[in-house]
């Protein structure tokens, strides 16, 4: 993206000094402050310049690598036919996040989340031989999900930009080449954009698909909980994270004890359980109901162990997953919810894998203020499968190496997935291979959240007194401050510093208002444009001006003389930093 300089006075940027209430997380307050943003509506915003400059940046970056990659853009409608979501079966299971509307014609649409449907839409009209492919397309464009809590400014929004790209390959070989292709990009991207981050294992959610990664910039403040080996480089957001069960031969070795009931009056939680039978939570089973699509079904883990509902839907296959309410658990159990058990239950079982070698289990009895001692799989009751239904802890190890691992947090900017055939046979996008024979295409997506990106930057890359952009996203590259603006060398040698400096190719914000020193040090602090430089009274008495980066205090004086080659070298530096 070319640069573009401007001169405060003739600029929109209103900033504010004070942090709005409304916001929680440090880029909302900082981008608000640095009139970046404006809140129109729930989950809505407007971008103002020096906000639009910034995504702008970002989008440049993604388009350059995306087109390196060999993808070629497009541009797809913002509204979509309600029946491609109806083909996909999506239409129903992508739930109240998808805005639906009908026009004036009765016919219903909805505002496009995301553009898979339209994509196969297209390619299945246009592509029907394998001589057409391999095809990357990718567009760079606006997008609505209805969420019910939108929060944290533009890292949660209703409305927002993303990069979605869509590959089309003959095979699964192929598609995997594109996959790795795209994972390269994002690196490349990410780089670019001076970010911190991670690919990890993720679930492929509502998209779909066998397999995918989230790229996770890492920062305290991130919404989501990530799990990296301290060995290899395993690194899974913790829904995904698989757990590897190690063998206990004492476990294996104990002998199996007489079944007991046991009263238990008023209590019904894992701590008031154990504490009341002297006991440990990794010998008690909690029996949960859930409700499904295709009924109740009950999913058993250890009392010491989280329910994972991300796995347990990927076991189900289950579109619909939810707590059952305390009827429903009345009508399965017999019992009040606390009380649950799997012996005498006629509902589909699950068990964690950790409950595969246990012996003399506890467990609810299915009837209030009770419970059963010295339960055995196999005696008691059975199950229909073992499966890994549980969250990852800090104990166990790594599912690749066995080696420690870590726990951190991290903000999702971009996601990749290897869809396979799931919309291609549902739209029917076939095309005729080397044998002449009828076969679906194979697959991927690939979105970059425009908003994230810079949202996360300024989360990981901030200070008490404002934000500190990578040069490489930053609005401008150089923020020029006359810090005596009556005095006449003071406005001359800024003046021509700016009109030299843009002239080299670079982005200049001149601050040519007529306020004080300590004001304008404190806005160009705030708004955190890389490279500071100061013209004063005090420096030209030296012949020289003073230049600093934003993210270091030490100060430099350079001679008048040679400044817009010395400043033009710095930033050059900055770039290079991000290769």
């Amino acid at each position: 993206m070319a640069s573009i300089s401007r001169r405060y006075s003739q600029f929109f940027i209103p900033t504010l000094k004070e942090v709005p209430a409304e916001a929680e997380i440090i880029s909302h307050q900082l981008m608000l402050r640095a009139g970046m943003i404006r809140k129109l509506a729930a989950g809505i915003y407007n971008y103002l310049p020096f906000g639009l400059m910034a995504l702008k940046k970002v989008e440049g970056i993604v388009r350059e690598e995306m087109d390196k990659a060999g993808a070629i853009e497009v541009l797809l409608p913002g509204v979509q036919p309600g029946d491609l979501w109806m083909e996909s079966g999506r239409w129903d299971y992508y739930g109240p996040e998808l805005l639906r509307f009908r026009d004036r014609h009765n016919r219903e649409s909805c505002l496009g989340p995301t553009h898979e449907e339209v994509i196969t839409d297209l390619v299945r009209r246009e592509i029907h031989s394998y001589k057409q492919l391999p095809i990357i397309l990718y567009q760079i464009q606006t997008k609505f999900r209805d969420e019910i809590r939108p929060r944290f400014g533009v890292m949660r929004a209703r409305e927002f930009t993303m990069k979605d790209a869509y590959s089309f390959d003959v095979d699964e070989e192929g598609s995997n080449r594109s996959y790795e292709r795209m994972h390269v990009a994002y690196e490349a991207i990410f780089r670019r954009c001076g970010l911190k981050f991670r690919a990890v294992e993720a679930d492929t959610g509502a998209i779909g698909g066998s397999f995918s990664h989230e790229f996770m910039v890492l920062s305290d403040t991130g919404e989501d909980d990530i799990v990296s080996c301290q060995n290899c480089n395993y690194a899974s957001n913790l829904e995904k994270a698989e757990v590897i069960v190690r063998e206990d031969d004492s476990r294996c070795a104990e002998r199996q004890k007489e079944l007991q009931v046991v009263d238990t009056p008023g209590i019904r939680t894992v701590d008031e359980v154990t504490e009341f039978l002297s006991v440990g939570p990794e010998k008690l089973v909690k029996t949960l109901i859930y409700q499904t699509e295709q009924g109740p079904i009950a999913a058993l883990v250890r009392g010491d162990h989280e329910l994972n509902e991300t796995k347990l839907r990927n076991v189900l296959n289950a579109q619909e997953l939810a707590m059952a309410d305390p009827e429903t658990v009345f009508d399965v159990t017999g019992a009040p919810m606390g009380f649950a058990g799997a012996i005498g239950l006629k509902v589909r079982k699950l068990a964690d894998f950790a409950l595969k070698e246990m012996k003399n289990m506890v467990m609810g009895a299915n009837e209030k203020d009770r419970h059963i001692v010295n339960v055995n799989e196999g005696r008691d009751f059975q199950v229909e499968q073992h499966a890994d239904l549980r969250m990852i802890t800090s104990s166990d190890l790594c599912p690749r190496c066995g080696g420690e691992l870590r726990f951190g947090k991290g903000i999702e900017v971009g996601h990749i997935f290897k869809l396979g055939t799931k919309y291609t046979k549902a739209l029917k996008a076939n095309f005729l291979d080397k044998n002449g024979e009828e076969t679906p295409i194979v697959m991927g997506c690939y979105g970059i959240g425009i908003e994230r990106v810079v949202a996360a930057a300024i989360e990981q890359s901030h200070d008490d007194n404002g934000i500190i952009f990578p040069v490489s996203i930053s609005p401008f590259e150089i923020t020029i401050l006359p810090l005596e603006l009556h005095e006449a060398r003071v406005r001359k040698v800024a003046e021509d510093l700016y009109r030299h400096l843009s002239d080299l190719g670079t982005g200049v914000f001149l601050d040519d208002r007529d306020e004080r020193p300590g004001f304008k040090l404190k806005d160009a602090d705030l708004l955190g444009i890389p490279v500071r430089v100061a013209v004063s009274v005090r420096t030209l008495k030296e012949d020289s001006i003073e230049i600093r980066l934003r993210s270091d205090p030490d100060v430099r004086l350079i001679p008048i003389n040679k400044a817009p080659e010395a400043i033009k070298e710095v930033v050059q530096g900055l770039y290079d930093s991000l290769k």
